[in-house]
């Protein structure tokens, strides 16, 4: 089944593209990131993480709109684009989520260095977690989001020293014509 037939087929559409993108490039766009800069957030009760703007990344930005319109068959637009960067204690919870009344389509593509184990995205519907996206350097995940599909970025264990999560956050709305 192609990526197409499987969003079409899915009642709450999501899917995982493996290896959107290559090391290669992910490591390039993680450097332009670090160089931007990072600021941390830090509210305990909802989220400990870094964020950076990713405007800069129009190429990269392009590429994946053209891609996620490909698959789901919209005519789409960037909206917002962000980078999240977790490191070990860091987590998003679902309260620190934005409701979106416009069913929206969520990017996210993993430009993390190495795989950290356990550290996943869910998101949820009505409060269950119906999609897992794991920390899988170079996939891109596409979610219909809507008002009742929250999202959370589960904890990064403390054991894993050193590791590194980044994460690229694009919001893509249908095109206005």
């Amino acid at each position: 089944m192609s990526t197409r037939d499987e969003w079409a087929a899915s009642p709450m559409p999501a899917v995982v593209v493996l290896s959107a993108i290559g090391a290669e490039l992910a490591a390039a766009v993680r450097g332009r990131l670090e160089n931007v800069g990072y600021t941390r957030y830090a509210l305990l009760d909802r989220a400990s993480y870094e964020h950076a703007p990713a405007a800069g990344e129009t190429e990269l930005l392009e590429i994946l709109r053209a891609l996620a319109s490909e698959i789901t068959a919209r005519a789409l637009v960037v909206a917002e684009a962000r980078a999240l960067r977790l490191g070990p204690g860091d987590y998003l919870l679902v309260r620190h989520d934005r409701v979106h009344e416009d069913r929206p389509l969520e990017l996210l593509l993993d430009l993390s260095p190495a795989p950290v184990p356990d550290a996943e995205v869910h998101y949820r519907h009505r409060g269950q977690v119906y999609f897992g996206v794991p920390s899988q350097p170079g996939s891109l995940a596409i979610v219909e989001r809507g008002p009742t599909v929250m999202s959370n970025h589960t904890y990064v264990s403390k054991l894993h020293a050193g590791a590194s999560v980044v994460r690229l956050v694009v919001l893509l709305r249908v095109a206005v014509a």
